[in-house]
């Protein structure tokens, strides 16, 4: 089941996040005031199964990107990414976009699963990441 996270999802979240073994974060608190700010907004989703947390997504509706998209490591593989990730792009949908964005590290998991969803590269950030596009609507 998907459902909009609140602030008592935080924690799993958190976990989550930082399980995985790519896009590790080296400063989490960076991320904080993002996280809170689209949270208050209903711009997170969590994917729950028997009242365990096994993953979320998150979209931006400022500027139609995809803000976050894990997955629980032990849940990997059951299509659980790709239903997050469609109710982001719904959401940004029905806030206007026409487009949805995202960047992601060259070389991972991450861009191999963007590729095979029909996700076009069109560029790089300052920092070396791939900056995917796919059309919504």
């Amino acid at each position: 089941m998907i459902r909009i996270a609140t602030r008592a999802d935080l924690p799993r979240i958190s976990e989550i996040r930082m399980a995985v073994t790519e896009n590790v974060l080296s400063r989490p608190e960076k991320i904080t005031a993002a996280v809170e700010y689209l949270i208050d907004r209903d711009g997170f989703w969590v994917f729950e199964e028997a009242g365990a947390i096994l993953g979320f997504s998150s979209a931006d509706p400022r500027d139609g990107s995809i803000f976050a998209l894990f997955i629980d490591p032990a849940h990997e593989g059951r299509g659980i990414g790709q239903a997050l990730l469609a109710a982001a792009c719904a959401s940004l949908a029905r806030d206007g976009h026409t487009a949805v964005c995202l960047s992601t590290d060259e070389g991972t998991r991450a861009e191999r699963f963007y590729r095979r969803n029909g996700w076009t590269d069109v560029g790089r950030t300052d920092s070396g990441e791939v900056i995917f596009q796919k059309p919504i609507g």
